[in-house]
């Protein structure tokens, strides 16, 4: 069973890699096939496919089969889900601040 921290690291990892980045960017277009997609950014078939499974298991990014092409296209939910996250990680939460027992 995939934990909470397992979920959230996939959005991070989405989003570390420059390849996957330029496919973002590609993607604010609207939805694109693999095709369309592979030779922009210099990627073999089986290279986008790797870094699209990446981005599809974050949830940024969704899929669809239109015979043999792969279609995708950016997710809202997980758009917003990688939002909230961002916010919930970063924000300062000062009910679980605990003093340090040896320089307090």
């Amino acid at each position: 069973m995939e934990t909470k921290y397992q979920k959230q690291a996939k959005v991070f990892k989405a989003l570390c890699d420059p390849k996957r980045l330029a496919i973002l960017e590609q993607l604010r277009g609207g939805e694109k096939c693999a095709c369309v997609l592979q030779e922009p950014l210099d990627l073999t078939q089986s290279g986008l496919s790797y870094h699209m499974k990446i981005l599809c298991d974050s949830g940024i990014v969704t899929s669809r089969q239109e015979g043999k092409w792969t279609h995708y296209q950016l997710s809202d939910s997980g758009r917003e889900y990688a939002i909230e996250l961002l916010k919930e990680l970063t924000t300062p939460d000062t009910e679980q601040a605990i003093a340090c027992h040896r320089c307090g």
